[in-house]
């Protein structure tokens, strides 16, 4: 009884140790469990079994940011490619702005050929009753072009008024006769006038007297006629100059410096044809022209011909309009100058008068004759109006001493006469020269 109770004590003693000796063992094993995973856990952070192995990670993400380099560096290139397109392309776009620019400038010079481009593409016009018809006489200025001389742009821009003055070419050879009309200018109350002066001397003295002025820049073979050239040789030269002032689109009144003003001769303008002259003309006859019957008695029944005539404009005193006939003109007359030695009044009136014909093109340019009592030239004034009593009370806008070569003395004598009351002053002077 007491042994097979010990057997059974025995047995359950075993049996709780084999219990025991399991449940370290156990506990054994989830200590070492958790001591690996620790170690596990501190070397491999991405796991064991993570798909970059640490060896290579550096790597692979080097080679990734080479990658997204050399993809920045490409879309750079790219960038800098589709810059440079489209900068040529502004370059291209911008010569055709200046093409078409240029393109709509000249259309719209080309308007004055005829009234309907005239009238901005309007209706071509109805003629209209007997004697109401009248034809285009003003031609339109051009549009103005400020890069041709930004220089004189900014000087006539101050000098100018309503976009009209008076020029006058000097060199130091005329210098006597400039002071005079200088001191005409400033009693008749012009503002708007300006010399071109053709050397120093002019420059210095325009300076010292407060008078607008403007110097070319050098020009080789303009600046040894302005310096050195004589009357005649400055008067062809002015043709060349006027181009640019009516390419900014300045109406000029040019003048030679043996005239004298006595009143503002703006406010004595049409101003409705391409060229306004004097004449050299001394009646209604020869100023504003007339039918001059020739007769050739061989001819029997047709020996008498009919022509028309007018005296020459006197190219010293002319207002010319911007544009494109009055451009035109300054074109022909400077071209003809350059190659021939010839007197460029009469060139200036040939290309006025002479019509088309076979092998030449006429210039199409309207004019208009000044009133010859008004802007006076010598001749009017001592072969005439010195000698007329009613004539004598009359005081011109202007007087040109063009038929007389002692210009200074008779510039003063009209001075005396006109502005100082001197009633005798003319007297002593021929008609004509001696």
């Amino acid at each position: 009884m007491m042994g097979g109770r010990r057997d059974a004590l025995m047995k359950s003693a075993s049996n709780i140790s084999n219990q025991s000796l399991r449940g370290s063992r156990i506990a054994i094993a989830i200590a070492i469990g958790i001591f690996m995973g620790c170690v596990f856990a501190l070397f491999y952070p991405h796991g064991f079994f993570h798909p970059y192995p640490s060896s290579t990670s550096s790597t692979t993400r080097f080679s990734q940011s080479t990658m997204q380099d050399c993809e920045s560096d490409e879309r750079i290139n790219i960038v800098k490619a589709d810059v440079v397109r489209l900068t040529e392309k502004n370059a291209e776009l911008r010569k055709q702005v200046r093409e078409l620019n240029e393109k709509l400038r000249l259309a719209e010079q080309g308007r004055d050929t005829a009234q309907k481009q005239f009238l901005a593409l309007g209706k071509q016009p109805k003629a209209g009753p007997f004697g109401t018809v009248k034809g285009l006489r003003t031609n339109p200025t051009i549009v103005p072009n400020e890069s041709v001389n930004p220089r004189l742009a900014k000087i006539l821009e101050e000098v100018a008024v309503r976009k009209e003055l008076i020029v006058v070419l000097a060199n130091s050879n005329v210098k006597d006769m400039l002071e005079v009309q200088v001191s005409t200018i400033k009693k008749a109350g012009v503002t708007n006038y300006l010399v071109v002066s053709l050397d120093d001397e002019i420059e210095t003295y325009c300076k010292s007297n407060g008078v607008a002025f403007y110097k070319r820049d050098p020009d080789e073979g303009v600046d040894a006629i302005g310096k050195s050239g004589g009357n005649h040789a400055v008067s062809g030269l002015k043709f060349r100059i006027l181009r640019e002032f009516l390419l900014l689109g300045y109406s000029v009144l040019l003048s030679d410096v043996d005239i004298i003003y006595l009143k503002n001769p703006f406010d004595h303008l049409y101003r409705d044809s391409d060229v306004e002259s004097m004449t050299d003309g001394h009646n209604n006859m020869t100023a504003y022209g007339y039918n001059d019957v020739f007769d050739e008695p061989a001819m029997g029944w047709a020996r008498y011909a009919h022509t028309m005539r007018i005296w020459v404009y006197n190219s010293g005193f002319f207002y010319i309009r911007p544009t494109i006939p009055s451009i035109e003109l300054l074109d022909r007359v400077t071209d003809k100058l350059s190659k021939e030695n010839a007197w460029d009044q009469a060139v200036f009136n040939e290309f006025l008068f002479y019509p088309s014909h076979p092998g030449y093109e006429g210039l199409h340019a309207s004019k208009r004759t000044m009133d010859f009592y008004s802007f006076m030239n010598s001749k009017v004034l001592f072969k005439t109006v010195r000698k007329d009593p009613n004539l004598k009370k009359f005081k011109p806008v202007i007087i040109h001493i063009n038929y007389h070569p002692d210009k200074l003395p008779r510039m003063k004598a009209a001075v005396e006469f006109y502005l100082n009351g001197k009633q005798d002053a003319l007297d002593s002077f021929p008609d004509g020269s001696q």
